[in-house]
């Protein structure tokens, strides 16, 4: 999703939509559609506006946007609750799912024997789930890992 689609979704995605987030920004509802509308050249939301939304929606597919965009990936740091044996298997699980998806993508994309442009897109953004669940295992293991020398031996 590139970051017009992503911002345009996530005012959207919120409870009320622009006419309930608006008045939170300090602007009209017709002001924010127009912001978040892909097709309008007239109206642009600004770095901070959008990251006001992001921080009263709690929705961040704007952020993970702009980074998938760049080639980077947006990965939330696991807290001491994730440190254990179970959230490292879940994340685990959670790779495997995500790497299925992307195979899956792949195969059907290259089925035809063609790649689109769309399919690519498409192989990408499974690639980004890959990549979060990726960073998001590693920061579940930093979290468990004892500083050498502390464990009994």
């Amino acid at each position: 999703m590139n970051v017009a689609d992503a911002a345009h979704a996530c005012v959207h995605a919120y409870p009320g939509g622009a006419e309930s987030l608006a008045p939170r920004l300090g602007m009209r509802a017709a002001v924010l559609n127009s912001k978040v509308n892909p097709k309008t050249t007239t109206h642009h939301l600004s770095l901070a506006e959008a990251s006001r939304i992001m921080g009263l929606s709690g929705d961040l597919r704007i952020l993970h946007a702009l980074a998938a965009e760049h080639g980077q990936v947006v990965v939330s740091p696991a807290g001491a609750e994730d440190a254990c044996d179970m959230a490292v298997l879940e994340a685990i699980s959670a790779l495997w799912s995500r790497n299925g998806d992307l195979g899956t993508a792949v195969h059907t994309s290259l089925a035809d024997g063609a790649l689109t442009q769309s399919e690519l897109a498409q192989i990408r953004t499974a690639a980004y789930a890959v990549q979060q669940r990726m960073a998001s295992l590693l920061e579940r293991l930093q979290a468990m890992a004892e500083p050498e020398g502390s464990v009994d031996a």
